[in-house]
């Protein structure tokens, strides 16, 4: 019985997912705060309809969605996009960064909470949701020189998080000196870019051969499985690797017309399991469990992204249509979020419970609230043309 019902799942989560864009296009709701609301809807925190092994899919689904948004997003990393945008998504991206660890660490440090735990808190908070923000990009249909700042913000990031939380977990945690995290993090990001180096690079010569001007369907597949599957076994991060291949085949690859213009054609049916599956593994309880703290938690981070995004935006110099934009687009949270708190749990077990439901709590809010907010940072910068 376990195939039939993984087959007519998958059906029902795949029309599901086709009504879910289609009222997002009437409606210009998110389709992905759509698709995480129908995940809910279906989850143990709703109607409980998905059976029991659905769970396991979520791991390998994700996966590979995620790899194919760092290749998409790390094809806007170009000679051309950094020329224009450069200096903005640098200044943007680490402004983002530090004002969201700073605010969310003295906020709650104010309100009573160990400074130590408060920091661990808010270099967690410094994680955005890549596949969210892409596709709310790709769905508004806005292609501008925001949305390509936005895009070049979103594939770095995440670097930055992943640096800021390591020095954070060192300085909280002397157990086993500073040696351990920075080093854990080096490797996490050092070998991710190697990992992406070896396969772009390559990937960028020999791929588009056999039909002139783009990689194969195939080809594309077969690049985006090999680096996260090699990633995942290395215990690298998938999404650096992803965006350092993707950004080495756009740059290198010159006989290319559209480098990724095949993942853009078979990305869709992955993130639509993603976000529906993503939905159905958040837990609304946890949204109760810390009362005014979780709520003092998600207003410090909406603030600090707000704050971080005006000083960013006067450092980088950017147009003023695109003023007072970038904090509300970068609102949305996941994957990275919840696996830096599991290794902040996993290396202080004593604020476990805090950490974790605090994390998964802001993914709920952040996931829901978050896109929405992106798309119209998006339709603001674009009627203030």
């Amino acid at each position: 019985m376990e195939q039939p019902l993984l087959l007519m799942t998958l059906g029902v989560l795949f029309l599901g997912g086709l009504v879910a864009d289609q009222i997002g296009r009437y409606t210009r709701l998110p389709r992905v705060t759509l698709l995480l609301l129908l995940g809910l809807a279906v989850g143990p925190a709703g109607l409980g309809l998905l059976p029991d092994a659905s769970a396991q899919w979520f791991a390998p689904i994700s996966d590979v969605a995620l790899t194919m948004v760092a290749f998409l997003l790390g094809g806007e990393l170009t000679r051309e996009n950094l020329a224009r945008h450069g200096r903005a998504i640098s200044a943007i991206s680490l402004s983002v960064v530090l004002a969201t660890t700073a605010i969310v660490w003295a906020g709650l440090s104010l309100m009573g909470m160990d400074p130590r735990l408060a920091l661990l808190l808010g270099a967690i908070a410094t994680a955005t949701d890549p596949a969210a923000i892409a596709d709310v990009i790709r769905q508004s249909g806005i292609r501008n020189g925001f949305s390509e700042t936005l895009n070049g913000i979103v594939a770095i990031d995440d670097v930055w998080g992943l640096i800021v939380f390591s020095i954070c977990l060192a300085l909280v945690d002397q157990s086993g000196g500073w040696a351990g995290p920075l080093i854990g993090a080096g490797r996490d990001i050092g070998g991710a870019v190697l990992l992406g180096a070896i396969i772009g690079v390559p990937s960028a010569y020999l791929t588009g051969r056999l039909k002139a001007g783009e990689p194969l369907q195939t080809e594309a597949i077969g690049v985006v499985f090999l680096t996260a599957g090699l990633a995942i076994w290395l215990e690298v991060s998938f999404l650096v690797a992803g965006m350092t291949a993707g950004a080495l085949i756009a740059n290198l690859a010159r006989h290319h017309a559209r480098a990724f213009h095949e993942i853009e054609n078979i990305e869709w049916p992955f993130m639509l399991l993603f976000f529906v599956l993503a939905g159905a593994s958040l837990e609304v309880e946890a949204l109760r469990s810390l009362g005014w703290i979780a709520l003092a938690y998600m207003a410090l981070r909406i603030v600090s992204r707000v704050v971080g995004g005006e000083i960013g935006e006067r450092i980088g110099g950017v147009p003023p249509a695109q003023a007072h934009a970038f904090g509300p687009a970068l609102m949305p949270q996941a994957g990275v979020a919840v696996g830096m708190a599991l290794v902040a749990a996993e290396t202080l077990p004593e604020w476990e419970a805090v950490i974790m439901t605090l994390t998964i709590a802001a993914t709920v809010f952040f996931e829901i609230v978050g896109p929405p907010a992106t798309y119209f940072a998006l339709r603001h910068v674009s009627r203030g043309r």
